[in-house]
């Protein structure tokens, strides 16, 4: 049985930080959804056709969600206890920019400045992301 367990188990350990090898995640993707985000709550605010205002709502809505399901892609996926550790504002900073991407942000509301909101908090993120990769 020595032999057999011998002759199985791993003579090399991996390690890695993230679930995946490193370049699948990236803010980007938080960011342009965002960015379209904003784009639309802006020509929302010039348009005052009722059927496009309803696409827009729609739209905006959708786009938001994609922007939390990225957000929550990094928060649980790439981001680890030693970034927690030395970054100890990024759980906040994460549930201020999914909550900046829910109902009480750009997906209840078409002021552009909800939007412009998000994407500062997602620069945040994007900030801390890339220092990570550094390190």
């Amino acid at each position: 049985m020595r032999l057999l367990s011998r002759i199985l188990s791993p003579r090399l350990e991996a390690t890695a930080h993230c679930d995946l090898p490193c370049g699948v995640y990236d803010p980007a993707q938080a960011r342009i959804e965002a960015e379209s985000v904003k784009a639309i709550q802006e020509k929302y605010q010039s348009n005052e056709d009722p059927e496009f205002r309803t696409r827009a709502i729609i739209i905006a809505e959708q786009r938001s969600e994609l922007v939390k399901h990225h957000l929550w892609v990094l928060w649980t996926d790439y981001f680890k206890p030693p970034h927690f550790e030395k970054y100890p504002q990024l759980h906040e900073l994460f549930n201020k920019a999914t909550k900046a991407a829910g109902a009480t942000g750009t997906k209840g509301s078409m002021d552009p400045k909800s939007g412009q909101q998000l994407l500062e908090y997602i620069a945040e993120i994007d900030k801390i992301f890339w220092e990570t990769k550094q390190g």
